[in-house]
């Protein structure tokens, strides 16, 4: 996989101690206290600003505080990521994080004007990752201001221990609004204008965009909403808090007798990988079932979506995302728990009734991966856009079908084509981001629900937003 070109870009962030402000070294007086980023050429830089208190301590599995400094706080080298387990993929994130991460960072293309925003929530499985070099991106220089979000992650920031302070689980959300509600606050003096703000994000990431277009202290903290490959429940069913609670009491068990609160990030991160949820069987989703917390969820999310305000929504999917674990076994479940009763119509749908596979499809691959590329990111992603539409919200699907080159797409594919210079088909992605997050319409060739736009080698064009039979043996979001 070819990197993002823009990754380069890291390279104008030099690391060293501030000198006096010069036009050079920009100075911002935030809510929190002043900062100190750099000027670009093209762009003004601010990293690492924090939105709340350091989670550590008796803020552990606590709603995000208030946080103040004096004096002025250097917002120049990349700030670490939240604690996390290294997977591979996220293995630079893992080697540089902290329980001390609730920080976004912030790219203008001035700190005069009123653009528009885009805030942005990482990808990970709410497991790992972080917003990496989101803000050198190329997207700056279409006019938006860009601001990425630090959340906790795994045990620290979606568990439910019995005895928090603020019950329920869900503090990477809370982190999340906390966030939105310092960008209403100070976005103004970094050039953005806090009454166009899009909220979006890929995976988990937007999965979580989702909760907070559910969420009622989310509602009026952004105007619009970008979901790339993820929905509130990924196909799953919510967890009832009882169930939360009892993982909570696996992480106690794992422990050994020393309180959760006091235990190191490294106990914490060995204990994350032994914890289970049952009704999932495979537990690399075990932080993506949402929990109806009671507090940032105080019903399912189902029903709070359907009395949220309808908001534009840009949504998609990729032809390939995930593929199961390779188990036949787990096939049967996730069949089982996705399609209950209608399994074995599932099965046939997908040709493997007799027990022989079909062969590979060049576009969307193994039957496997169809399974689950329909069953945790198609079929929920269009049964969200039926539910956003019907509010009389403006809804923008997409299809993407693209890889440098010419290969199969994959989980996260598009995003060096919406923040990079990769295009597909001779069309640039950013482009139509752009004018969503600046107009609430990407335009171009893209009409709204019931009609999609196919991104492939062929280019962009118009379509029927058609789902696919098997959508309709499912029903959650």
């Amino acid at each position: 996989m070819r990197r993002m070109t823009w990754v380069s870009l890291i390279a104008l962030l030099a690391s060293g101690a501030l000198p006096a402000q010069t036009p050079r070294t920009p100075r911002v007086a935030t809510t929190g206290g002043t900062v100190a980023g750099r000027q670009a050429d093209d762009r003004v830089v601010f990293r690492g600003i924090p939105f709340a208190a350091p989670p550590v301590g008796p803020l552990r599995w606590r709603a995000p505080q208030p946080i103040r400094w004096t004096g002025v706080r250097p917002a120049i080298d990349r700030a670490p990521a939240c604690v996390q387990a290294d997977y591979g993929w996220n293995h630079a994130d893992y080697l540089f994080a902290s329980e001390d991460c609730l920080t976004l960072d912030v790219a203008t293309p001035a700190l005069t004007g009123k653009r528009a925003v885009l805030v942005w929530i990482h990808g990970g499985s709410n497991h790992a990752g972080g917003p990496g070099d989101t803000v050198l991106s190329s997207l700056v220089r279409q006019g938006v201001v860009v601001v990425a979000v630090r959340y906790r992650l795994g045990t620290l920031g979606f568990l439910a221990p019995r005895s928090a302070e603020e019950t329920g689980g869900n503090y990477g959300l809370m982190d999340q609004i906390a966030a939105l509600r310092w960008v209403r606050a100070n976005i103004a003096r970094f050039g953005g204008d806090p009454d166009r703000v899009t909220l979006g994000g890929e995976s988990a990431g937007a999965q979580d965009v989702g909760l907070l277009l559910a969420a009622p202290a989310a509602h009026d903290l952004f105007r619009q909403a970008i979901m790339e490959s993820g929905t509130p429940a990924f196909g799953m069913p919510y967890r009832p808090i009882e169930d939360a609670f009892r993982i909570g009491d696996q992480l106690a068990a794992q422990l050994r007798g020393v309180p959760p609160r006091d235990a190191s990030a490294a106990a914490l991160i060995a204990a994350d990988g032994k914890l289970h949820d049952a009704a999932i069987g495979h537990d690399d989703y075990l932080w993506l079932r949402t929990t109806i917390d009671g507090t940032v969820l105080p019903r399912s999310p189902a029903a709070l979506l359907a009395s949220a305000p309808p908001k534009p929504l840009l949504i998609g999917t990729n032809v390939a995302e995930l593929d199961l674990p390779g188990e036949r076994a787990y096939r049967d479940a996730f069949l089982a728990t996705r399609y209950g009763t209608k399994a074995e119509a599932a099965r046939a749908y997908y040709g493997i009734a007799g027990g022989v596979d079909p062969a590979p499809d060049p576009r969307s691959g193994t039957v496997d991966l169809r399974i689950s590329t329909d069953g945790t990111f198609v079929c929920p992603a269009d049964r969200f856009v039926k539910l956003w539409a019907n509010k009389g919200a403006p809804v923008y699907r997409y299809i993407f079908d693209g890889a440098p080159d010419g290969g199969m797409t994959s989980h996260a594919r598009e995003l060096s084509y919406v923040f990079g210079e990769d295009r597909v088909g001779g069309v640039h992605l950013q482009d139509y981001w752009a004018a969503f997050i600046k107009t609430g319409s990407p335009g171009g060739a893209w009409r709204a629900w019931p009609q999609r736009i196919r991104f492939d080698a062929a280019g962009a064009r118009s379509e029927s937003a058609t789902s696919p039979a098997i959508c309709g043996m499912a029903d959650d979001l």
